[in-house]
């Protein structure tokens, strides 16, 4: 399942945290949630930034059908 997590601190610092997206889908899922807090100061990707989807994989290995 996909979502979007935005963590707000008693400082009034956000954090927003993508979960079930692969690749960088998820840049693109909370880019309007980004645009809309204003300057980012810090970007942490994870595992799954680094992640391919089938499609992708298929593609860039040159699979042929």
């Amino acid at each position: 399942m996909k979502r979007i997590e935005i963590i707000i601190a008693s400082n009034s610092q956000t954090k927003i945290e993508t979960k079930g997206f692969v690749g960088a889908e998820c840049r693109q899922a909370s880019q309007f949630i980004e645009k809309a807090l204003g300057q980012q100061t810090d970007e942490v990707l994870k595992a799954e930034f680094h992640s391919m989807t089938s499609a992708q994989s298929s593609l860039q290995c040159g699979e042929k059908h």
